[in-house]
């Protein structure tokens, strides 16, 4: 940047302590950097370099210009550098926020294909089931499962739609019995899925009837795979991605509530920040995992 040459020369200068090694190092002429330097200080209307026959050292002012712009031109230098890298659409550094359940059995298959095919591409990869702040936390997209969003200072690229149903352990189902509708189910006993102590409220629909019921606060949890080990020990009900109930519910082990009773399934998107258009980094990993999920053969992964 044109700017920013005569603050880089003169921190060259003062590196080198020396003009002749900072022309050097700048593949430029003595005599230029001396002219630059010079009305360098011109402008400031500060002496900030001390010419001696040995060496160069720097004035009280000019070691107060270089403590406030070197911090300045290095940020500047890594931002550009990190544009450079995100307009290339096989080399960079992309940082990745993904649900804890869903990162944890997808992503090492999919991130160990992504760097077969994209060796020269980082990745930074954050698990967390709380919805982040994509703008304030620094994250190029993330991976979300969740009803259809209600955001809109994000942008959403849904993927596919990921089923749900309600489980619950043998064991219990025959202490408590098997409901025949949503009604029967004890609010007491529906182990609830959310964020900050806010309770579940579980929709069913079968032949254009709807039932809405509202889970208690026994037991409440941000994970599904901790919410399915409660299931698991006979704790309750709970309603689940499939892929995470899919093995359970072939080998016996928990069975499904309520089977004539659908609840609605989750998006699985892709998100980003506000971009006009997106970057050739993100648009890369966009296209891999939507055509990764496309080959997979259902959910139970």
């Amino acid at each position: 940047m044109q700017e920013l040459k005569p603050i880089r020369v003169f921190l060259e200068v003062a590196a080198q302590q020396s003009f002749a090694a900072a022309a050097k190092s700048l593949r430029m002429t003595p005599a230029s950097v001396t002219r630059i330097v010079a009305r360098l200080e011109e402008d400031l209307g500060q002496q900030l370099l001390v010419r001696t026959t040995r060496r160069v050292s720097l004035t009280s002012a000019g070691a107060i210009v270089a403590a406030r712009y070197r911090p300045v031109v290095e940020a500047f230098d890594q931002v550009s550098d990190e544009l450079n890298r995100a307009m290339q659409p096989d080399r960079g550094r992309l940082s990745i926020n993904a649900p804890m359940s869903f990162g944890l059995r997808l992503l090492p298959r999919l991130l160990g294909s992504f760097k077969l095919a994209y060796p020269n591409i980082d990745l930074s990869v954050m698990l967390t089931d709380r919805l982040v702040d994509i703008v304030a936390e620094n994250c190029d997209l993330a991976i979300r499962l969740s009803e259809p969003p209600r955001e809109k200072s994000t942008i959403w690229r849904k993927i596919c739609e990921v089923p749900r149903c309600a489980v619950a352990d043998r064991s219990f189902l025959e202490r408590n019995g098997r409901p025949d509708d949503p009604e029967g189910l004890n609010p007491d006993l529906c182990l609830s899925y959310g964020f900050g102590g806010d309770v579940e409220t579980w929709r069913f629909r079968k032949d254009g009837m709807k039932r809405s019921i509202k889970t208690g606060s026994g037991i409440h949890s941000n994970n599904g795979d901790f919410l399915y080990s409660m299931v698991k020990a006979g704790a309750g009900y709970a309603v689940l991605p499939e892929f995470i109930v899919a093995h359970g519910l072939k080998s016996g082990e928990v069975e499904e509530v309520l089977p004539d009773w659908k609840t609605p399934a989750l998006w699985l998107s892709l998100y980003y920040p506000p971009y006009e258009v997106l970057p050739p980094l993100v648009a890369t990993f966009t296209d891999f995992f939507e055509a990764f999920l496309m080959d997979m053969d259902g959910f139970e992964f």
